[in-house]
């Protein structure tokens, strides 16, 4: 395995396991926030214990994305020293903001998880507010430094050295704002489908149970209105790469001649030595349309770029028509459960409902990590566009074979980790409860419920 390969392999595998850390990392604190908030309102204390709950599966979430994302800072250095000793001046700034949202949501999600009677309600609930902040802050600041890595700004050459570094500037770049919208709503989006889908199938099981019906109302408004406003940034995004990337967009698109009023193509495999996408369905005048808002404006096709600009163009194509469909996916189901809940007044629970949701529940990731695909691979071969290539960047230092094990051995067991712990916090979800003569809450009797936990479990829910 050559250097290059080795280096692209562990940081593509060290960043598919950490976004999706990161991404439940943006989206959770904000449902933790919105049920305790919901406690305050209502003092229905099924709120409140979801809140708890939300907040130990949030504080396991933090601790392995902490750990994944600090070997990734690693990574950067070890594997890419000429992309750090080139764009450091110009990213610093960036890199180290979301060093400071960082340590703002660890400190902060401290006193959440540890000021439960100790500080006043109303404080505690703005002590999650900025742990869910600093959490989606931190994702923007270090989406804003990817960004810049797709549209460079804010630097000059000068005796073949950079000069007049302007981190600000770089930090505006072309692709920050549509990237960082586009990672933030794909972070609420995925984390809400997944926390509903399996509240969804708990539902199945016994839909008087509150604790589940609460969860799955405040999962399915996080992540169905992100997935509804996400089309919003996609567009803006499709419009910057027609400006700022037309390789890329070519290459996800399967799109290889110049075209005025160029079609949409949805699905097609791509063949590269024949110069075109079979068995695609075509929509006339799409592609211009949603590039440019004009049917008749001309896209630039691959053919239009040296063969050796060109990214994978089968990965980036079938990835990008993966990340749609999900989305898509997703987009529909939302629109169908706010028709359900608005028809309906209430929470939709029909069985072929909480069946579609939990068929969606990965949806989210599966957009997530096809999306980054796009981006990352779409950008070859540039490690910088159109500053450094990739294979100038990789470092010469040999044997990159064992870091590459050593690390997948480690994601391997954190993810085994996480999946034990989540799976106990679902398996240790309190006992059903239904509202009392009192108006209170109390436990139905577990044997009926079909579930096994004794009413000692009540008790401890709030512990």
């Amino acid at each position: 395995m050559s250097n290059l390969l080795a280096a692209r392999s562990q940081m593509a595998m060290s960043l598919a396991f950490h976004i999706l850390f990161a991404a439940a990392g943006i989206a959770m604190p904000l449902m933790m926030v919105i049920a305790e908030w919901r406690w305050l309102r209502t003092r229905d204390d099924t709120y409140l214990m979801l809140a708890k709950r939300w907040a130990k599966g949030t504080a396991i979430l933090f601790a392995v994305g902490a750990v994944s994302g600090t070997v990734l800072s690693f990574e950067l250095g070890l594997l890419w020293p000429e992309f750090m000793k080139f764009a450091g001046p110009i990213i610093g700034m960036p890199f180290s903001l979301e060093g400071f949202a960082f340590f703002t949501e660890a400190i902060f999600l401290g006193i959440y998880l540890y000021g439960w009677n100790r500080v006043s309600p109303l404080k505690h609930l703005w002590a999650g507010v900025v742990v869910a902040l600093s959490g989606a802050l931190s994702a923007v600041f270090v989406v804003i430094a990817n960004a810049w890595m797709n549209t460079p700004t804010g630097f000059s050459f000068y005796a073949g050295k950079i000069a007049n570094v302007d981190p600000i500037a770089a930090m505006m770049n072309p692709s920050a704002l549509g990237q960082t919208i586009h990672m933030v709503l794909a972070a609420y989006a995925a984390t809400g489908f997944a926390v509903a889908g399996i509240h969804a199938y708990l539902l199945l099981r016994d839909k008087q149970n509150l604790f589940h019906r609460h969860a799955l109302k405040i999962a399915l408004a996080v992540g169905g209105v992100a997935a509804f406003l996400q089309p919003v940034s996609g567009d803006l995004l499709g419009q910057m790469l027609a400006k700022n990337q037309p390789v890329k967009l070519a290459a996800m698109e399967g799109h290889f001649k110049t075209e005025k009023g160029a079609p949409l193509l949805i699905g097609g495999w791509p063949d590269e030595n024949a110069k075109e996408t079979r068995f695609a369905i075509r929509i006339p005048y799409g592609l211009s349309l949603l590039a440019f808002h004009d049917p008749n404006a001309t896209v630039k096709g691959l053919e239009a770029f040296p063969r050796d600009e060109w990214p994978p163009v089968k990965i980036v194509h079938i990835s990008f028509q993966l990340m749609v469909a999900a989305g898509t996916a997703m987009m529909l189901l939302a629109l169908w459960a706010a028709w359900l809940a608005w028809r309906r007044k209430s929470l939709p629970d029909g069985k072929w409902f909480l069946r579609a949701v939990i068929a969606a529940s990965p949806l989210g990731f599966v957009a997530i990590e096809t999306g980054w695909t796009v981006t990352e691979v779409g950008r070859q071969p540039w490690i910088i566009n159109g500053v450094m290539r990739t294979a100038d960047a990789v470092t010469p230092m040999p044997g990159l074979v064992i870091p590459f094990v050593s690390f997948t051995l480690l994601y391997a067991v954190l993810g085994v980790v996480v999946v034990w712990l989540l799976k106990r916090q679902v398996a240790d979800s309190p006992a059903i409860y239904c509202e009392g003569d009192d108006g209170g809450l109390e436990a139905r009797d577990p044997m009926r419920a079909g579930r096994s936990r004794s009413q000692e479990g009540v008790e401890h829910a709030f512990d």
